[in-house]
């Protein structure tokens, strides 16, 4: 059964710095690729960050130089690095595959950027 438990989120002021992290089980977690989506009030769920097994890495134009994708294969885990953070950015953020998610899905955790 997949899993996938998202943390670190919080209120955070603009310019500031976030690191979120998503524990995944159930699935051979290194044999995909795997993706940060967020969702803001009122608005569909957005692919922002998507890493490859392999390292790769890709961006929606909106976080391209702010936000960071990586992966630790050892401990089922993707993170994701949020740097010089906007009200814009404030959504909840999910976890799952960065290409054919997941019909499950994870709490998300909130990010929340307001002075």
């Amino acid at each position: 059964q997949v899993q996938l438990v998202e943390s670190g989120g919080g209120l955070v002021q603009p310019g500031g710095s976030l690191r979120l992290s998503c524990a995944a089980s159930g699935f051979i977690f290194r044999l995909y690729r795997m993706g940060w989506y967020r969702q803001a009030p009122g608005k569909q769920r957005e692919l922002v960050a998507a890493i490859t097994s392999g390292g790769s890495t890709n961006y929606a134009d909106s976080v391209k130089g702010r936000f960071t994708i990586s992966r630790d294969n050892a401990k089922n885990t993707v993170y994701l690095q949020m740097n010089s953070l906007k009200p814009e950015d404030t959504a909840v953020y999910y976890c799952n595959r960065g290409d054919y998610p997941f019909g499950s899905w994870g709490q998300g955790t909130q990010v929340t950027v307001s002075s």
